[in-house]
């Protein structure tokens, strides 16, 4: 079997979680992984696939999803059986600070020759931080589009592991996007010169998962989160970068402009986009996320892809930044008739939403919101968030009852398509925002600032002690119980305007309530001087802890839609493996070909 170039790690939040007494809270329960956020990024996918079609061997191995379904599963051991040229390490949201740094330590412990290199939003941010404070790491690629300064970086490695100087590649100051550390320890950062204006160098449909878990007869390792085969729910991109300037976000045009070097979105050209999600639908029948809001690139590009995708049998889910049109809203529904949408208004309050970036009316969202309903959108979730700017915890109540308002108007009779949800901003105000880099300007107070401190803090016991801000309008404290009180009055309404069985409203009450307990619980330990003492008790709470973890103030299977009994088309995934290893049999049968008549 030919030797691996490259094995990409996805890293747990906390690298011993499984050891660890933690009440992670609700962070986790809008997205489709745990706590632990297993769910890799999906620019493992697109570096793999890219380094695989320039003749590189590539292998995912998410030891998150690996330690969470396997109680038995040795990271460490995975780690010491593998022998690439190199290992790369996710370092994208901050959550990960604490695995992503453990899980680099592990890799020069056995592995002390071979580069570790990390990427990602975080890693980018924090680069000239990481390679001066973790000797474990070597090399850090920034950026948002990671695969070309990578497959220079592999050509550097590849051509000093065969002992020649740099005849396989350039030499590592020619790199874009590279920050490294040289043998005398210096570190150099290279010009942020890479940012391709489309995405045309990558194919996000997929297709190399499914032939690696083929090749390296590994599918735990693949997966990309806990329940990711009874629920396959998939992403296409349609752009890196963003025109929107949301003030806590990590992800807005300031940030990308100052930390990742890009100056205007790249978009995916909408066919592309629309053959990666039919692409898709060969091996899965889960809903397809269409992420980042197909009106950025403008209406003429927006309707461009609805044209390709005009007939596609596929549930697809679509995200909007705001408000939009009724005609455009019959445009989606024409083209895709089995269609969702997300908005993420974060508030009832028009003052706060304007506050945090977002200005437009409750008039106009609620006119969206009719809009989609009377065409057929299958359902329409909302998302509203605690630790906004100018945000109170009366606020944060009112938005529960604007919630109610919203089911009254919508949720009529037995038509319940309107799903409201709410969460706090956790665990970390995201690095590179415009609260982050001018806190005090915002009404915020940031309590971490290094990699080290969000890794340390990553640690404590409950997730009030995690957070890495609060504002001037609510503590840390009241972002907490804000968050408990709010969980508590929406899991209510749902079940009073059925959009949760009874059954299942008594249980997430009975788990709110007990989180509420353990969090004045782990406060009075925290009271305790004695560390061995206080240690020793938030052990003992390690069970009770781990009941109250998971679907927290919402049941994750919320934001699930329904999907019949074959989630998965396994007999077209064999047809897709047939084909590609018919393709590299012919390639290979022609290059002998080649060979014998030279020869």
């Amino acid at each position: 079997m030919p030797k691996i170039d490259l094995v990409l790690l996805h890293a747990p939040s906390v690298y011993d979680f499984r050891k660890e007494s933690i009440l992670y809270g609700p962070v986790s329960d809008l997205v489709p992984s745990t706590p632990v956020f297993e769910l890799y990024p999906i620019g493992f996918t697109t570096i793999a696939e890219y380094l695989e079609r320039h003749g590189y061997r590539v292998r995912i191995v998410n030891l998150a999803v690996r330690m969470l379904n396997e109680r038995r599963f040795n990271p460490e051991k995975m780690i010491r059986s593998l022998n690439p040229l190199a290992f790369g390490i996710d370092l994208h949201w901050m959550a990960h600070a604490h695995g992503a740094i453990e899980v680099a330590r592990l890799v020069k412990r056995h592995h002390p020759e071979t580069p570790v290199i990390l990427g990602g939003f975080s890693a980018s941010y924090f680069h000239q931080e990481l390679l001066r404070e973790y000797p474990a790491v070597d090399y850090v690629v920034r950026g948002d589009s990671t695969e070309e300064p990578m497959l220079q970086l592999m050509r550097y490695i590849r051509g000093s592991e065969a002992l020649s100087t740099t005849a396989d590649g350039p030499s590592l100051s020619d790199i874009p996007n590279l920050t490294w550390r040289d043998a005398g320890g210096e570190i150099h950062v290279n010009s942020l010169s890479y940012a391709p204006a489309n995405l045309d160098h990558v194919l996000m449909d997929y297709s190399y998962v499914v032939k690696a878990v083929a090749r390296d007869r590994d599918l735990a390792s693949y997966i990309p989160f806990k329940h990711w085969l009874k629920y396959p729910i998939t992403a296409v991109l349609t752009c890196r970068g963003c025109f929107h300037n949301c003030h806590t976000c990590g992800g807005s045009a300031t940030t990308f402009r100052q930390a990742f070097g890009r100056r205007k979105p790249a978009f995916r050209a909408p066919e592309d986009l629309a053959q990666d999600i039919r692409s898709i639908g060969r091996f899965s029948n889960g809903p397809v996320f269409v992420l980042g809001d197909i009106r950025q690139a403008g209406m003429g590009y927006a309707t461009r892809f609805l044209e390709a995708v005009r007939g596609l049998n596929h549930p697809l889910m679509f995200e909007f930044f705001g408000p939009t049109s009724s005609q455009f809203i019959e445009i989606v529904a024409e083209a895709v008739p089995d269609f969702t949408i997300e908005i993420s208004p974060e508030s009832h309050s028009e003052e706060v939403r304007y506050a945090f970036g977002r200005p437009y009316s409750n008039k106009e969202l609620e006119k969206t919101i009719g809009y989609a309903l009377e065409a057929g959108c299958r359902r329409f979730d909302l998302f509203f968030m605690i630790g906004l700017p100018r945000q109170t915890y009366q606020s944060v109540m009112e938005t529960i009852a604007y919630c109610e308002h919203l089911m009254q108007r919508f949720n009529s009779g037995q038509d319940k398509r309107l799903f409201p949800f709410i969460s706090p901003m956790a665990p970390f105000l995201d690095p590179g925002s415009r609260v982050w880099e001018e806190p005090e300007a915002y009404g915020y107070r940031l309590f971490y600032r290094t990699v080290e401190e969000h890794r340390q803090a990553l640690v404590q016991p409950s997730w009030k002690y995690v957070l890495n801000y609060e504002t001037k309008w609510m503590s840390r404290d009241e972002i907490v119980d804000s968050t408990y009180e709010a969980g508590l009055r929406l899991n209510r309404l749902k079940a009073r305007y059925g959009l949760v069985d009874p059954q299942q409203a008594e249980i997430t009450e009975r788990r709110i309530l007990k989180a509420r307990r353990l969090i004045e619980q782990i406060d009075d330990v925290m009271s305790i001087a004695d560390e061995g003492r206080r240690r020793k008790l938030l052990q003992a709470l390690k069970p009770q802890v781990e009941g109250a973890n998971l679907s927290t103030v919402c049941e994750k299977s919320e934001l699930e839609l329904p999907l019949g009994w074959l989630k998965l088309n396994f007999h077209k995934a064999v047809w897709l493996l047939a084909g590609d290893l018919w393709a590299r049999l012919w390639r290979q049968k022609g290059s002998n070909g080649v060979r014998t008549q030279v020869s």
